[in-house]
């Protein structure tokens, strides 16, 4: 069954076309991600399916049997009204029986006989299978404060109250449900995210969705939409199958231009040599002429960042924390926490919301006071912070003046450098964009400018706080190829599986009151052995007291022990010797080379002297402990 059909629908906003004359049809079970760059018109598409927005052009059939459910990125609520009345504002029997109901439960003075009638109407209404799911939704999404105001809630809570009520809309509607979805995951922490995706496919949901969470569009979508350069491809399969069908499809129309180029340059020629008066055969090979120049001058707007930045050196000295403690009141956040950052270093930083995350980045950064221990940074440490708070506008000017007052110029690795106006064009700023005012900018625009003025400060020392909310899935690209050769600290809190699986060596884990875990692994690592850690204490509070043995029984037969197994944090490193010590022993064998040179200044010689000190080192602790673990594989 057809849940929408669009037929060559438009929209430009000013003389900047968004989408031209795009079709498809949306067909019953369909689960499909709808991919762009920010600004391509993502949001606009949904809100005309929505009925929010109409096209310019073309036209939007809807099924009369399908309801359109949509979430929003900013989402509309009564202020007025508590989170109760805003999430059961749906005119249906159920939902009115379950909001008297909740109503009644949370007064502080509970009227018998109206909960006895208020159970009554349920059990009438068999609403308890729905309660049930209800309940499941609010707890799974941290909403507990029913009674209070939604106007007094945060960014993050508002967010999950919003899909809180999305979710609970679509379950009072019968099968025929198309919803919508613009970046559910933003400000749900993994577990939400995760249960969000089961709860989809559990779902007979027919969805689209526009994320920047690559896991999670790999796990409730089986189809990608891309709006590119305000046309639209359709892509059936995965994520890994848009991208290399993408890559197939640029090849095949790079191959058409240029093929196209070298026709256009013949008949070029041809006609500056042409008299005046021209022939029938003359007129027509004109017109040609004009079609293969439009195919020659086509361009494909596939930009991506490719920077070799000159990073400001980093010293040997980094930053040193020992025996940190801190605290607000009763909540502990750090205990006795002792680490030395290296060069090169590639943290995750994980932990459930409120476990202090963002206190720690602060502390590090001289921000916050530890309460006792010592946080020592190095002189050459410069750090560039991507924070949650969003791009810092303290009056309002052009993009091209805000990037000019931090510096005029960007130095390169080869020793050149880029002007402001370069640089802004290298993170998808076209010269007359530079000219807009930052009030204009989209939500994604503005988070893309804030990491370009992060990175124009040439930091050494890189801490990024959930950096991909409102990011296009085509800039995180861009982001994670540069971060992924970046030579300083990185330091990275976010809650997408994929950003932090493909750039983190290891993982602090807040775990709450004070504890946090150095996890030798990237975040896919740790959940398997989380759960492997639940299904161990499952098994051990399931396991039947031991018997008592009468003193006077034989005792029975010793066992011999089994061979010790490796737990997976000890898989995982010995793993990691394995890379780490053929990597020594190069750099040892590279250093001896140099020094046996006898061409080297004496401080470069002292330099590589102390430099091979550390290597042997290291290469025998390593080499020690890889023999202990290899004994028990």
């Amino acid at each position: 069954m057809h849940y929408v059909s669009a037929e060559g629908i438009s929209k430009s906003f000013g003389v900047k076309p968004l989408f031209s004359n795009i079709s498809f049809h949306i067909n019953e079970g369909d689960k499909i991600a709808l991919v762009a760059k920010n600004g391509s018109g993502k949001s606009t598409l949904l809100k005309i399916l929505a009925g929010q927005d109409q096209p310019d052009g073309g036209t939007v059939w809807i099924h009369k049997d399908v309801t359109v459910a949509l979430f929003e990125q900013e989402p509309k609520f009564n202020e007025a009204l508590s989170v109760l009345d805003n999430i059961f504002h749906y005119k249906h029997p159920v939902a009115e029986a379950l909001r008297d109901y909740e109503r009644i439960v949370d007064a502080e003075e509970k009227d018998p006989v109206a909960l006895s009638e208020a159970l009554a109407k349920l059990d009438e209404l068999n609403a308890w299978d729905f309660e049930a799911k209800v309940k499941q939704i609010l707890g799974k999404l941290n909403i507990h404060h029913l009674q209070q105001s939604v106007s007094t809630l945060s960014g993050g809570q508002r967010k999950r109250v919003a899909l809180a009520q999305t979710l609970i809309d679509i379950g009072f509607e019968h099968k025929h449900v198309l919803l919508i979805m613009d970046e559910p995951t933003n400000h749900l922490d993994v577990g939400m995210v995760e249960w969000l995706e089961h709860y989809l496919n559990q779902e007979n949901v027919t969805l689209l969705l526009v994320t920047h969470d690559r896991y999670f569009l790999d796990s409730v979508c089986d189809e990608v939409w891309e709006l590119d350069g305000s046309t639209l491809f359709e892509y059936k399969g995965d994520y890994e199958n848009y991208i290399e069908k993408k890559a197939a499809r640029i090849e095949s129309q790079q191959a058409s231009i240029d093929k196209a180029k070298n026709e256009y340059r013949k008949e070029l020629e041809w006609m500056r040599k042409q008299p005046k008066a021209r022939t029938t055969k003359s007129r027509s090979r004109i017109d040609n002429f004009y079609d293969v120049e439009a195919r020659a001058k086509q361009r494909i707007e596939d930009s991506k960042l490719e920077l070799q930045m000159k990073m400001n050196r980093l010293g040997g000295k980094i930053a040193e924390l020992k025996k940190v403690y801190k605290s607000f009141g009763d909540k502990v956040i750090l205990k006795g926490f002792d680490y030395t950052f290296k060069k090169g270093d590639r943290i995750g930083v994980v932990g459930k919301n409120g476990a202090g995350k963002s206190t720690f980045l602060q502390m590090l950064q001289g921000h916050e006071p530890a309460d006792s221990g010592k946080i020592n940074i190095g002189d050459t440490v410069i750090f560039g912070n991507f924070s949650q708070q969003g791009l810092e506008i303290k009056e309002d000017m052009r993009v091209i003046e805000f990037v000019k007052r931090i510096a005029e110029n960007f130095p390169l690795a080869n020793g050149g450098s880029l002007s402001a106006a370069q640089f802004l064009q290298l993170f998808l700023f076209p010269p007359e964009q530079q000219y807009t005012y930052l009030s204009k900018l989209s939500g994604g625009e503005k988070k893309r400018l804030q990491l370009l003025s992060v990175l124009f400060r040439n930091p050494n020392f890189l801490i990024l706080d959930e950096p991909t909310n409102d990011l296009d899935l085509p800039t995180l690209s861009v982001l994670e190829n540069f971060l992924s050769e970046y030579q300083g600290c990185l330091l990275i809190v976010s809650h997408d599986r994929y950003f932090m699986d493909r750039l983190v060596d290891h993982l602090f884990v807040f775990e709450g009151d004070g504890v946090v875990r150095d996890f030798p692994g990237n975040y896919s690592h740790y959940r398997i052995w989380e759960k492997e850690e639940e299904q161990k204490k499952k098994q051990q509070s399931s396991a039947p007291e031991p018997v008592a043995q009468n003193s006077t029984a034989e005792a029975p037969t010793a066992k011999p022990k089994d061979k010790k197994k490796l737990s997976f944090n000890e898989k995982r490193e010995f793993e990691q010797l394995e890379k780490e010590l053929p990597a020594l022993e190069k750099e040892k064998a590279e250093i001896t080379e140099k020094m046996s040179s006898g061409t080297l200044p004496y401080e470069e010689l002292q330099k590589l002297t102390n430099r091979i000190t550390e290597v042997t080192q290291l290469l025998e602790e390593k080499e020690l402990r890889w023999l202990e673990l290899s004994e028990y594989i």
